[in-house]
């Protein structure tokens, strides 16, 4: 018999400029050490802590992830189909972990909706309870998050040593995040790797320089253009 009765399933990234989406998945049999460990949505929780109840959990817990790269991202952006790709890996590692209950944390606006896309995928009889901040209200969703959260951040610190500078937590309204952007585009002419081309904030930065060096060329041409 199946030893795995429930898990919470959770991303980290969906809203971020830079950076892949981590969704992840944690399943016990009893959530009641979770309990104990008093885990919660990883936002509420200062990094430290987060990484400490991630080892923890990770202890306690069978985990499955799935990491979901910046071009994956955009090409589901670009045909309008995020919720569409969440949920099928949502779905992925439901179908990996064959819980009798499933806890999921839903991005979309009609939970009936986001609940039937990840139920037409999967191949085990598990029954899905989707709700709004889940990962407030059940402690086996705040584990998720945790662990998406606390695997995302180690894989932008990652991201900021290979790219040798500060990039902040890759979410737009990051003033380090946008500094980064802002700098590399300038300097460089292009949109810095990692960096999820569909978004608005990555097209506005990009078409902000190219009319900028436009300006610069023109204003250029024009002033060595001019006769004395």
């Amino acid at each position: 018999m199946n030893d795995v009765m429930i898990c919470g399933i959770d991303e980290a990234g969906r809203g971020p400029i830079i950076g892949p989406m981590v969704v992840a998945a944690v399943a016990v049999s009893d959530d009641s050490l979770l309990r104990y460990l008093n885990v919660k949505d990883s936002k509420k929780l200062k990094p430290s802590k987060r990484s400490e109840l991630a080892d923890a959990i990770r202890k306690i817990a069978r985990i499955e992830t799935i990491v979901i790269d910046v071009d994956e991202i955009d090409r589901a952006v670009e045909i309008h189909c995020l919720n569409e790709l969440e949920t099928e890996k949502f779905s992925e590692l439901i179908n990996r972990l064959r819980p009798q209950r499933a806890y999921v944390d839903a991005a979309d606006t009609d939970l009936e909706r986001f609940g039937k896309m990840i139920s037409k995928r999967l191949v085990c009889s598990t029954e899905l309870i989707c709700e709004h901040k889940a990962d407030e209200t059940y402690s086996i969703v705040s584990a998720a998050s945790i662990i998406a959260k606390t695997m995302r951040d180690d894989m932008m610190k990652n991201i900021e040593r290979e790219l040798n500078r500060p990039i902040g937590s890759g979410y737009p309204s990051d003033p380090t995040t946008r500094a980064f952007l802002d700098e590399w585009v300038i300097t460089k002419g292009e949109l810095p790797p990692y960096t999820r081309r569909s978004w608005t904030p990555a097209k506005k930065a990009f078409a902000t320089v190219k009319n900028s060096k436009i300006d610069e060329w023109m204003d250029k041409n024009d002033i060595e253009g001019t006769v004395e």
